[in-house]
């Protein structure tokens, strides 16, 4: 996919760096006018009076960077932190500056580490004296990353203007001890050495503070037959303890199996690496008959998962094959759905993939043919596929209803009415989760350029750069609290309250297997 070009105006955002080493290290990576990287002064007081100077009351997007004091013994010199919050110390005199949460942290950690930096996201505490001994540790022990001298007063802004705009604070550690001591000079060599490459990506987080409006695309995240598949294991956990054994992913959501992995389950990739008699869950894609009885041959206490409209593909399947017809399963090769399906009868099913495989694909009969589909395909691409099989044999015959599931198809439709209306689209969920990867194809038909990202650090900000309104989805095996966090990281580029679209309404729901609910 291309990426857009940045259409901001020059000079709209301010890039504090607060010594005069940090601000020129910063000048070297943003060439263009003076006023971009601000040299602001070291400490409280000049922080101070540099946030009523005319170029910071009147930024659209405030950042700052410089060297920092690392506080987590992990933390070595060179290393970024991304500040998820900026505060002042506790204990600093007169008025407390206001806590500036930044909630596009996660992104703008995602582009310094394209930009090849070691990148931390936490907390950055601001004192109004060099932080030694005893006094870092007090730091440390409030959740800080790191501690500097100015950004909690850059940030925060007079008290008597109070600011809403974009902002973001990157220091990157010069020293775990104390700072600008003799023996850190070397370190803070270092340290100065990465603000160019900080720089660059801040030039990228500003180019896409031209967000102000997020579009939801409704229904998305979970459907019907992922949480059932997801309570099945979480059941069995309850039921049975830990290990649980699930073949395959349960659903395909990275987020999801690790949740479920750090609670017990243990996935496999074969019933042959189960513990015999152990406790095992079919994930949601489904088995073939030849995995049933190799799991019954291994006497696996075994609890299917598998979604019921997966299921009913199956049994379309064992139906089909008893009629005699060649069954064209349109699906994808490899997917664990289109492996189960085809097992039920090896012999009589041919996978097509596409328009090209269903104007070669061949058969015993013409007249004695039938179709069925992968659940989770984009519609347009099915009828497309349908069409071609249709031409070459007049007597296909078609599953009694459509195999697609309402899941599928629900977020699908919400995409492509969301997307018409937006500069760009962004699909929650993982890599191999088809019909994730589905809504980003309904989106681009729709005009509209579309990114699948596992979680708000894989957005790219350089898709966002000029663009005013984005829509956001989720396919149906990706959490719900993903995609509030995409959302959340919008704001921190200014976009205001997300608005609803919804195409149509959901409420089906699907009963336990009863080994589940015991």
């Amino acid at each position: 996919m291309s990426t857009p070009e940045r259409q901001r105006t020059d000079g709209d955002w301010v890039l504090c760096g607060p010594m005069r080493m940090e601000a020129a290290a910063l000048r070297r990576a943003l060439p263009g006018p003076a006023g971009t990287v601000l040299h602001t002064g070291v400490g409280r007081r000049r922080s101070e009076r540099a946030t009523r100077s005319a170029a910071m009351t009147g930024a659209g997007a405030l950042a700052v960077a410089g060297v920092g004091g690392g506080l987590d013994a992990a933390l070595k010199p060179g290393d970024v932190v991304v500040a998820t919050e900026v505060r002042a110390a506790p204990w600093v005199t007169g008025p407390q500056p206001a806590t500036t949460v930044l909630p596009a942290a996660g992104m703008l950690a995602g582009t310094l580490r394209r930009q090849g930096l070691t990148v931390r996201t936490g907390p950055v505490v601001s004192t109004e004296r060099l932080a030694r001994g005893t006094t870092r540790d007090r730091l440390a022990a409030t959740g800080a990353l790191a501690v500097d001298l100015e950004s909690a007063w850059l940030l925060a802004g007079p008290a008597d203007r109070p600011t809403d705009r974009p902002a973001a604070c990157v220091r990157v550690v010069a020293d775990t001890g104390a700072l600008l001591q003799p023996g850190t000079l070397g370190q803070l060599r270092t340290a100065l050495a990465a603000l160019p490459a900080v720089a660059a990506g801040l030039d990228e987080w500003a180019a896409a503070t031209t967000v102000r409006r997020v579009v939801l695309a409704a229904p998305r995240s979970f459907c019907a037959g992922v949480e059932r598949a997801i309570l099945v294991v979480e059941r069995a956990l309850e039921l049975h303890g830990p290990p649980v054994y699930v073949r395959k992913q349960i659903v395909h959501n990275t987020h999801v199996v690790a949740d479920l992995a750090a609670r017990g389950a243990v996935f496999v990739d074969d019933v042959e690496d189960i513990p015999e008699g152990a406790v095992t869950v079919f994930s949601a894609h489904g088995i073939s008959p030849a995995v049933r009885s190799a799991a019954a041959t291994r006497r696996l206490a075994a609890i299917d998962a598998t979604c019921p409209l997966v299921t009913k593909v199956h049994s379309e399947a064992r139906r089909f094959a008893d009629h005699g017809d060649t069954i064209l399963l349109i699906g994808h090769a490899g997917h664990e759905e289109t492996d189960g399906v085809i097992g039920e009868a090896p012999d009589r099913i041919r996978l097509v993939q596409d328009v090209r495989d269903a104007e070669r694909v061949r058969v015993d009969d013409p007249r004695r043919v039938s179709y069925l589909v992968q659940t989770t395909l984009a519609v347009d691409d099915v009828a497309d596929i349908v069409a071609a099989l249709r031409d070459r044999f007049p007597d296909l015959a078609a599953p009694p209803s459509d195999d697609i599931c309402y899941a599928t198809t629900n977020r699908q439709r919400a995409v492509s009415e969301v997307a018409a209306g937006c500069q760009a689209m962004i699909i929650v969920g993982s890599a191999n989760s088809s019909n994730s990867r589905r809504l980003v194809e309904v989106a681009e038909r729709a005009g509209t350029p579309a990114y699948l990202v596992d979680g708000e650090s894989g957005i790219d900000l350089r898709w966002l750069a000029g663009v005013h309104t984005v829509g956001v989805s989720a396919g149906a095996s990706a959490p719900p609290v993903l995609v509030d966090e995409v959302v959340g990281a919008l704001s921190g580029l200014g976009a205001q309250a997300a608005h609803e679209h919804t195409a149509v309404s959901e409420d089906v729901r699907f009963m336990l297997p009863k080994e589940a609910r015991q």
